[in-house]
């Protein structure tokens, strides 16, 4: 018998400001991919991270990276674009929409001229309205064309209610849904500590008094917790750079996972034609299914909120296909 060939797991990334080159820092040290290309407009800035990256090559797992030209997007498995115009102090993530979205036009046009089979991980912001856009610019399944979404607000989840409760965030199981931005929130029907329903545990611990209003505050601090590091620091990139190892890693190796990604609905929790977060399951070839499932009313009401707020900003940019 023939041994089976070796095939490289090759990951681009569009864009080597601090998101993108925080990922591929990340990435370089995850050992998950082999080849990874850094692509940006400003080439210099692509070839200095580039240049930096590799000199800690002798302290990483081995693989190579290197200054992405076009012709990489042909044989890549995963394209992440991270590029586009940086959010300001205050500023909603919807604001940048008009801007960005010529910018995610531009490189999908390009990755489509390629003929590349990669899955488009779209994290440029507003990402929701932005990975509509590029879905309908591909062409491509929806699977195929997924937004980070939700999946850095659920791991913010499940760090403040794990500090909150004392408890490992890793032994934390939640899901913040809807809009990556203001009309995100809180699935408290599906969050559990170490097997109980929060409410459950919650009754049992009694520790914090008024159980409302700490979750109130819990979901209020998740969905600012940009804001405020933006206005510390101008920009959020170390949190959101090993969120993005996780879906990229989920797709290289076929894990079938749970993660709240941003994805087309047709139909699913009766919202039609707009990308949000909700639970799927992520596999090699991007999104294998929505896990769909029942919500409480209230939960329901939020979620189609946030399809509302995001149809009417995808409706203000005209047609897409």
């Amino acid at each position: 018998m023939g041994s089976k060939a070796w095939e490289s797991r090759k990951v681009v990334i569009v864009g080597a400001g601090d998101v993108g080159a925080t990922f591929a820092y990340a990435l370089a040290q995850s050992g998950i991919a082999d080849d990874i290309a850094l692509m940006d407009l400003r080439r210099e800035q692509a070839e200095g991270q580039v240049l930096d990256l590799a000199h800690g090559l002798p302290f990483m797992p081995a693989v190579h990276i290197h200054v992405a030209e076009d012709a990489d997007y042909s044989d890549a498995d995963v394209i992440v674009i991270t590029a586009g115009a940086r959010q300001k102090p205050r500023e909603s993530r919807l604001s940048l929409v008009q801007r960005n979205a010529i910018i995610i036009r531009q490189i999908v046009e390009e990755i489509v001229r390629s003929k590349s089979q990669a899955v488009i991980v779209i994290v440029t912001n507003p990402v929701d309205v932005l990975t509509y856009v590029a879905l309908k610019q591909s062409g491509l399944s929806k699977g195929m064309v997924i937004g980070s979404g939700t999946v850095l607000d659920t791991a913010r989840f499940r760090y403040m209610l794990g500090r909150h409760c004392k408890i490992d965030p890793r032994n934390v199981h939640g899901y913040i849904l809807g809009e990556h931005g203001d009309n995100q929130f809180a699935a408290w029907s599906m969050t559990h500590l170490a097997g109980n329903p929060i409410d459950r545990y919650c009754s049992v611990c009694k520790e914090c008094g008024n159980w409302a209003n700490t979750r109130e505050r819990i979901e209020r601090e998740v969905r600012e917790s940009a804001y405020h590091i933006i206005s510390y620091k101008g920009s959020t990139f170390y949190a959101v750079g090993l969120a993005l190892v996780r879906i990229v890693g989920a797709i290289l190796r076929n894990e079938n996972s749970v993660l709240t990604v941003s994805t087309l609905l047709q139909g699913e929790y009766g919202i039609h034609d707009v990308c949000l977060s909700v639970p799927c399951l992520i596999g090699g070839q991007g999104i294998e299914r929505i896990l769909a499932g029942e919500m409480p009313a209230q939960e329901m009401a939020k979620l189609q909120k946030s399809a509302e707020v995001l149809q009417n900003i995808i409706a203000q940019l005209g047609p897409l296909s």
